[in-house]
């Protein structure tokens, strides 16, 4: 008896032990580095967000694991001879969390949506290659019916374009595209993103969210392919303290680390040679100018700003992962364009730059007994800070220039980058789709509030939208190749480098594929043992 009571005992704390080592492998802790504005995809803009809405939704294309465009919610499309209509054909098993089929009106009603002005949603303007979008949205045409988009059936979706568009498949995959649950969207307002009240169609629903720490997901059991993903829950936690979400990783109580200190990586690179994913990015890691008010309007004071910074010191000894030194707009090796562009002054010795440098500023008004002082805005990072301390620096010594360092939380820094209350902002951008335009947008006066400098010229917008209309690839670059040149000209940004991915991936984690767009979503990932 006694025996038989001790076997009993140690089977049960056996079987305890097991369970609670096999709920610890079905989840998924991620360091995301940033605290979501919001959980409607529709208002998002973050890549820290990306990583959310992409586990909750899933588009009429999707994203495989090495970031390749597969389908989605559609299972399969036809494009007109013309390029300009997509017939997409829904999956029959699409359904949203709560049993709900998945049909074509939602994606209806989300494009008509998202292209409210009232909503005056961030990321709009991204889906303009649609017909009609940018009229409804501009509020030029108050009908929504004439956006193209049309549910030919419950589960046939017709999509007309204004012109053919070769990223747009792609483009598809972004969370701006995503299909909403109307008969939630419709009840519950804008209160739909509350655990409780959400329903979501991709592999994960939302379990909970706590401001300024975590959001909480589980796994969809009515998600078409739930028998594949492996992962049953995902924590996204917000902290933007690198150093910190290091330390917790080699404490075991994080999987994935999507960020880390620039300062680490030589430690990094010899401790934890597994661990450590450094892979190349589609992204441009730059400082933006206000270029609608204040000193940084005067295009002199933007180039000489830009021509004094070092792009070598800061990444060979600030950044150090291997970043691209970056004079343009546009990152190498994209699809669907040319040579990279640079700067007519990029290969200049440093001693000829600076001193082409002081002469503009002369030019603009400044110099020792009028030293320029502005703002130099940086989010939360120990990296962007050690960056605005390098610049500060050559600012000062180069030019004389008084920069006052101004720190904000990632959310609160956008919202005053897109509010227009700033001098110098740091920003990046990463794409959304591997096409130049993608990069060349963020300076088109209709994009709005991604265009965080305001930059406006009429030459430069009139060459965008004959890029959008010419039909013929290498022409289209050629275009484009003309709107980067007056962009680079006018200084409307300062480049400062092309990114490098920088994950720490636990041993434990498997299914990470490093990409260009350094997308990861979570159904394609599981835990394993070592």
């Amino acid at each position: 008896m006694v025996k038989f009571r001790s076997l009993a005992l140690a089977l049960g704390l056996s079987t305890a032990l097991v369970s609670g080592f096999a709920q610890a492998q079905m989840t998924l802790r991620v360091a995301n580095m940033g605290e979501p504005d919001t959980l409607d995809p529709q208002n998002m803009s973050g890549t820290w967000e990306n990583r959310i809405a992409g586990d909750l939704f899933l588009g009429l294309t999707t994203e495989a694991a090495d970031g390749t465009v597969i389908p989605g919610t559609a299972e399969s499309w036809s494009i007109s001879a013309d390029g300009t209509v997509y017939t997409f054909k829904l999956r029959a098993d699409a359904t949203w969390s709560d049993g709900t089929p998945v049909t074509a009106e939602d994606f209806v009603f989300a494009y008509r949506r998202i292209m409210d002005p009232k909503r005056a949603a961030k990321y709009a303007s991204l889906l303009y290659p649609i017909k009609g979008t940018e009229e409804v949205n501009s509020g030029k045409e108050t009908d929504f019916t004439k956006i193209g988009a049309k549910a030919i059936d419950a589960k046939t979706l017709e999509i007309t374009l204004k012109e053919p568009t070769p990223y747009f498949l792609e483009l598809l995959t972004h969370y701006t595209s995503f299909p909403l649950p109307k008969h939630v969207v419709e009840k519950a307002g804008n209160d739909w993103v509350k655990p409780g009240t959400m329903v979501t169609n991709g592999a994960y629903m939302l379990s909970a969210y706590t401001p300024n720490d975590k959001v909480e997901l589980v796994k969809n059991p009515k998600f078409y392919d739930a028998k594949n993903v492996k992962i049953e829950k995902v924590i996204f936690t917000g902290n933007e303290d690198r150093t910190e979400m290091e330390k917790r990783f080699r404490a075991g109580e994080m999987d994935l680390v999507t960020d880390i200190n620039p300062a680490r990586i030589d430690t990094l690179t010899r401790e934890l040679p597994n661990e450590l994913k450094i892979a190349p990015y589609l992204g441009l890691y730059y400082y933006t100018f206000n270029s609608a008010n204040g000193p940084t309007k005067d295009p002199k004071v933007r180039k000489a700003l830009s021509m004094v910074v070092d792009r070598d010191i800061i990444t060979q000894k600030v950044s150090k992962a291997g970043e691209i030194p970056a004079f343009g707009i546009v990152p190498p090796g994209i699809s669907n364009y040319g040579q990279a562009l640079k700067t007519d002054w990029a290969d200049k010795p440093k001693a000829e730059r600076v001193a082409m440098a002081k002469k503009l500023m002369e030019e603009a008004g400044y110099g020792p007994g009028k030293p320029l002082k502005l703002e130099l805005s940086y989010n939360t990072s120990e990296g962007h800070k050690n960056i605005a301390i390098a610049v500060q620096s050559m600012w000062k010594q180069e030019l004389g220039v008084e920069a006052e360092l101004v720190n904000r939380d990632v959310k609160v820094h956008y919202n005053t980058l897109r509010d227009g209350n700033f001098q110098v902002g740091r920003a990046g951008w990463i794409a959304d789709y591997n096409d130049p335009q993608n990069f060349l947008y963020l300076l088109e006066t209709r994009t709005g509030s991604n265009n965080y400098g305001k930059f406006s010229n009429a030459d430069y917008d009139k060459l965008m939208l004959e890029a959008g209309t010419t039909v013929d690839l290498k022409k289209r670059a050629e275009i484009m190749a003309k709107a980067e040149r007056i962009g680079i000209d006018q200084d409307a940004l300062m480049p400062i480098y092309f990114y490098v991915s920088k994950n720490l991936v636990s041993q434990k984690l498997k299914g990470f594929v490093s990409n260009t767009k350094d997308i990861h979503r979570s159904r394609w990932m599981e835990i394993v043992a070592n």
